[in-house]
């Protein structure tokens, strides 16, 4: 069981919680996470509001990012003792305003594509608030989700749902329009592209092509963060689950796609470039899963 950590490597001082689930050894993209469906929602089909950009949306948007998101990052500060880091240098930051500084010199004015790895229930909020996410943020989810409890909090940090396949082809196509739409405003998007939440695991899984896709169709570029743990002592012990590790986070620069390549060559060059990235921002020498499959 768990022989993905057996060869694992990592550099030194970089932690590695203990592990006390059995996580699957051969599917990366099992869900381990089993919410409890029991909210009505709209149907997630054809005619579901992939893009609304109605007052509001646009209110609940605001309200989402102004307020429930930096409020958010608060709690993590406290819970989690959640913090930010540039790849590079060895100050870590308990305010997002130095990464938002060090982004201002790249072009990011088409927007990006965050990416990260998908290991805790906030990791979603600790990538948005280390750089003051505005509003014009969408996120690609597990449609289900929108089911649950949380449907709230997603629809307000800007996800949509994906539909399923049994929705048919006009769903999909619905779904890729509004995408089109957002990118032509300049939004920014936010892809986990392990697809499915692992909590606390150390190896990086390997990453599914569709974000890799969407930067090269887009012309947009990547931006690579990795959430990475560490032990929680001192007043951490008693601020927060004592078998749960504390956080943070490591931003790289941003990865460019060339369109001037073939697609599909273009797209496995990015999302290999931005695997390799973030093990190595997560301080992982040896990963023990590929890249993709």
């Amino acid at each position: 069981m768990n022989k993905r950590y057996e060869d694992l490597k990592v550099t030194a001082g970089t932690y590695v919680p203990p592990v006390t689930t059995d996580f699957p050894e051969d599917d990366p993209y099992v869900g381990l996470y089993q919410p409890v469906y029991d909210r009505e929602y709209l149907p997630i089909d054809a005619a579901y509001p992939y893009f609304d950009e109605g007052w509001r949306n646009k209110l609940r948007m605001w309200f989402g990012y102004t307020f429930v998101l930096r409020l958010l990052g608060v709690v993590l500060r406290i819970k989690y003792g959640l913090r930010w880091k540039i790849e590079g240098e060895k100050q870590w930051h308990r305010s997002p305003w130095p990464v938002r500084r060090w982004l201002k010199q790249f072009d990011l004015s088409r927007g990006a594509i965050t990416i990260a790895n998908h290991c805790y229930r906030h990791d979603c909020a600790s990538v948005l608030t280390s750089f003051h996410a505005s509003r014009h943020t969408r996120i690609p989810m597990f449609a289900p989700n929108f089911r649950t409890k949380d449907q709230f909090y997603l629809r307000i940090v800007g996800g949509i749902p994906i539909p399923d396949v049994s929705e048919g082809l006009s769903a999909m196509k619905a779904f890729n329009k509004a995408f089109d739409d957002y990118n032509a405003l300049g939004y920014w998007f936010h892809i986990f592209p392990e697809a499915k939440r692992w909590d606390w695991y150390k190896p990086l899984r390997p990453f599914q092509k569709g974000a890799f896709t969407m930067a090269y169709k887009y012309n947009k570029p990547i931006l690579p963060f990795a959430v990475s743990y560490r032990e929680r002592t001192g007043i951490y012990r008693f601020l927060g689950p004592k078998d749960e590790p504390l956080t943070q986070v490591i931003i790289g620069a941003p990865i460019y796609p060339d369109t001037t390549q073939p697609r599909a060559a273009e797209t496995e060059r990015l999302l290999n470039l931005t695997h390799e990235t973030i093990c190595r921002l997560a301080g992982i020498e040896h990963n023990t899963w590929p890249s993709s499959l």
